[in-house]
């Protein structure tokens, strides 16, 4: 079994990947930092004894896609996972103070990155009839909060692309599913900030979020159900959290 995960060189996407690795999937791991990827491939082989293919583009410039999966050797190309993780928040402003390079690399990236891989990914899919495609989405592609206008846009977009992905690609067999994350403690916040790393703690105050491990379980276990069953979507929340908006923050936490 192969798996191929976007975005795998940190948060959900390298739980992702160490979750996978230890149920047996030899992988191809993708990312844009080729020093972690390396370091995750060695970590990944020698733990679990499993084939890794590293792949280092970024998934915004379909010519790199394009390139890399083209690359693929034979004993890698019946991907039976495609797991679409590769995603971000940019800014957290009003619409009308909202910076153009944000949300130029919130939709290259969300949307168009998400098209570009599914589509050449789904070309090695089809002639095998079989294959399953997860794309990661947000609890904010479900409801839309205050300044979060481009970044909700994209990950409405990523709902309503599972879904049509769903259909179109029914006839060949192949499965698509969505995992809706409510708060995740990763990279995420710091990414959204530009790096601001005392903003980003501010986020996860006195509350308990979910970690990557939980996804990663989560996501290992829409790939694992049995043939004729698909998870179509799934929406998985924090405890303390029941929305978008309405989090409980405990001082003693």
């Amino acid at each position: 079994m192969i798996a191929l995960i976007t975005g795998a060189t940190s948060g959900i996407g390298k739980s992702t990947a160490l979750e996978f690795a230890k149920n047996g999937y030899d992988l191809i791991i993708t990312g844009r930092r080729q020093e972690r990827l390396t370091e995750l491939k060695a970590e990944l082989s020698q733990k679990y004894k499993v084939k890794i293919c590293d792949l280092c583009f970024d998934v915004r410039v379909e010519g790199q896609v394009n390139k890399a999966i083209n690359s693929l050797s034979n004993d890698f190309k019946t991907i039976d996972v495609l797991v679409n993780n590769a995603g971000l928040a940019a800014g957290l402003s009003s619409i009308q103070q909202g910076k153009l390079e944000h949300w130029e690399q919130m939709i290259d990236t969300n949307i168009k990155g998400l098209l570009y891989v599914t589509k050449h990914v789904a070309a090695l899919m089809i002639p095998n009839k079989k294959g399953h495609i997860i794309n990661l989405g947000s609890i904010a592609g479900k409801e839309v909060y205050a300044n979060g206008n481009v970044y909700c846009a994209t990950k409405h977009a990523v709902d309503a692309l599972n879904k049509g992905m769903r259909i179109d690609l029914l006839p060949h067999g192949i499965k698509v599913s969505s995992i809706n994350p409510g708060m995740v403690e990763t990279e995420f916040s710091i990414v959204r900030f530009d790096g601001d790393e005392e903003r980003a703690k501010k986020v996860y105050e006195n509350i308990v979020p979910l970690k990557p491990e939980d996804i990663a379980e989560t996501i290992y276990w829409m790939a694992s159900r049995p043939a004729h069953v698909n998870i179509n979507d799934l929406i998985i929340m924090p405890t303390i959290q029941a929305n978008s908006t309405t989090v409980l923050r405990h001082p003693l936490v």
